[in-house]
């Protein structure tokens, strides 16, 4: 191995925590070829941008950043910059094209090949690309992980939902599942290390061993990672309402460490958009979710994701996700305008709904929500919660935060006494639309 002391990396991550996660693998692999992270752009040796294409604003957010960085190459001929991550994978040899001054493409199914990419580079300047997804989604790789107390871990990759609207299975590939083993290996490690919190990540984790054809189950996999010792909590993104079941909901319910936040997409409340997004489900099924789900948890903190604007959705439409925000009143919802995405049925489909009235109506579901996200956060004032301390806030370094089971944010004033990564009671005084303010309980 070609260890170096005096080199230094700096990555640049865009999108979900499955592309953070990804970074952590790019990052441990360059430490292990002697790199040490900078936040100074001017003194790296490698620039790695990490992509996201779910939406073409996250494309051009991408190619501006690439851009950027064309200075830096004339400076430093030496410079080796990467693109890797969903864009890579989309675009592949397109991006040499694009913008020459790129050195190395990297796909979804390739991060393990990095080492091996930097090495060619180094020793003849050219381009190379890796996006075969044909390999294995999973390779045993070093990681450097970002965050002191939580980790992510992977438990599959890809997707097979093909909703109307998603670039994701298109580079991403098919669903894959780690080994139920394997996961339980890395957790015992994290653990080991003194991680507190962990994520289960995948793009629809109810699918998780399905493709094994064995047995293997996400109720399975939470049982197991339920008797590791070390982990104060246990977090899963993203679920799919069509592989929820009772069983899971139960296990979920039933488990000593999985907290009680569930995210479940729900997108909108009309049967008819949800066949055009080709969700696989319907509202009425939904609701029999959320009631179950409510019904083994009476603490649940429930969040969801809402597009508006999707083609065809009529004024009566719009109308039943409205109906469904008040019937199921979420703690959070994470809502979105729709926007067509090259490559998707969605974007060829007709009936396309003007900007200022998809504008309009995430307006008037913003409002109907926050009254719902006050309502919930209200009702936690002069109640205690468990929280693990994150640190100082973006904007004032005398106010520390940390997030609840639930994953809701409390904020305090910071009097000195607590550390990153404690796990500290913490009693709501004002609870607010995003977030609740509070005080530590000595």
């Amino acid at each position: 191995m070609d260890f170096q002391s005096n080199r230094f990396y700096h990555i640049i991550s865009y999108g979900c925590q499955a592309n953070m996660s990804d970074s952590e693998h790019y990052a441990g692999q360059l430490e292990e070829l002697g790199y040490h992270n900078t936040e100074d752009l001017d003194t790296a040796d490698v620039i790695l941008i990490n992509t996201c294409c779910v939406r073409e604003t996250a494309e051009d957010k991408t190619l501006g950043k690439i851009g950027e960085l064309k200075h830096l190459k004339t400076q430093n001929p030496d410079l080796i910059i990467a693109v890797t991550g969903c864009m890579a994978q989309e675009w592949q040899d397109k991006l040499f094209k694009r913008a020459p001054h790129i050195d190395l493409v990297i796909g979804t199914h390739n991060i393990h090949k990095l080492i091996e990419l930097i090495q060619e580079r180094r020793s003849k300047a050219d381009h190379y690309m890796a996006a075969d997804m044909s390999l294995p989604a999973f390779h045993d790789m070093p990681v450097k992980r970002f965050q002191k107390f939580f980790a992510w871990i992977p438990i599959m990759n890809g997707c097979n939902k093909f909703c109307t609207y998603c670039i994701v299975p298109y580079v991403r590939g098919r669903e894959v599942s780690r080994p139920i083993d394997a996961i339980v290996e890395e957790i015992k490690k994290v653990a080991a290390e003194g991680y507190k919190e962990i994520t289960l990540l995948g793009q629809n984790v109810n699918s998780y061993g399905l493709d094994l054809k064995d047995g293997t189950d996400f109720s399975k996999l939470v049982a197991a990672v339920d008797d590791i010792d070390g982990i104060e909590r246990v977090r899963y993104m993203t679920s799919h309402p069509k592989d929820m079941t009772f069983a899971m909901i139960d296990a979920i319910a039933d488990s000593q460490k999985v907290v009680n936040h569930m995210h479940l997409p729900i997108q909108c409340g009309s049967n008819e958009l949800l066949k055009k997004m080709n969700r696989g489900y319907t509202v009425e099924h939904y609701l029999e979710l959320v009631d179950y789900a409510r019904k083994r948890m009476p603490d649940l903190v429930l969040t969801t994701d809402i597009i508006v604007g999707f083609p065809g959705e009529t004024e009566a439409m719009f109308e039943d996700t409205l109906n469904l925000l008040k019937r199921v009143q979420y703690d959070m919802a994470y809502t979105f305008i729709y926007s067509p995405r090259t490559g998707t049925p969605a974007a060829k489909m007709e009936d396309q709904i003007p900007q200022e009235e998809k504008s309009r109506r995430l307006q008037r579901l913003m409002e109907v929500q926050n009254v719902y996200s006050l309502a919930k956060n209200k009702e936690m004032e002069d109640h205690v919660y468990d929280v693990i301390v994150e640190g100082p806030t973006k904007n004032d370094a005398n106010h520390w935060f940390g997030r609840t089971t639930g994953n809701k944010m409390i904020i305090w004033e910071n009097d000195g006494s607590v550390a990153i990564g404690d796990t500290v009671p913490v009693q709501v005084d004002k609870g607010q639309t995003w977030v609740l303010k509070g005080h530590l309980v000595h």
